[in-house]
């Protein structure tokens, strides 16, 4: 399964009132299941908050959407003598193979809203860095 075919899983919690709601809607058949119903709701508040993110993503210089970093990405930033901050709405991965040094002398920031992802070794080497 791709990164893109992933979701995240979240956990809340539910008032006993609200849930009755929700599983009532679900058994008159306007939505197939409470998953169905959260993701709704979701999509909605995300389209009605649309343009105060998009406003956000601009004034944070964010990247929207998917920002994949490989070892070749990184070792051509460390031999320009550079550095990167790592800004994301949405998905940051760095390759299974960047070793957790290259990831210390190349990523000053890491900063993201949604998911990142990246071995058990360079998260730890990057700790410190991770917003």
């Amino acid at each position: 399964m791709s990164d893109l075919d992933r979701s995240e899983k979240i956990t809340i919690n539910v008032g006993p009132v609200d849930l009755g709601q929700i599983d009532l809607l679900v058994r008159e058949g306007f939505y197939a299941n409470r998953t169905d119903f959260i993701r709704t709701a979701i999509r909605t508040q995300l389209a009605t908050q649309a343009a105060a993110i998009e406003r956000t993503v601009a004034r944070r210089t964010l990247v929207l959407g998917i920002q994949h970093f490989s070892r070749t990405d990184l070792e051509r930033i460390r031999a320009a003598g550079e550095t990167v901050q790592i800004r994301v709405l949405g998905l940051a991965t760095i390759a299974d193979d960047v070793s957790p040094e290259l990831a210390s002398q190349t990523i000053t920031e890491i900063d993201v809203l949604g998911a990142f992802r990246a071995s058990t070794a360079v998260k730890a080497a990057l700790a410190s860095r991770i917003v």
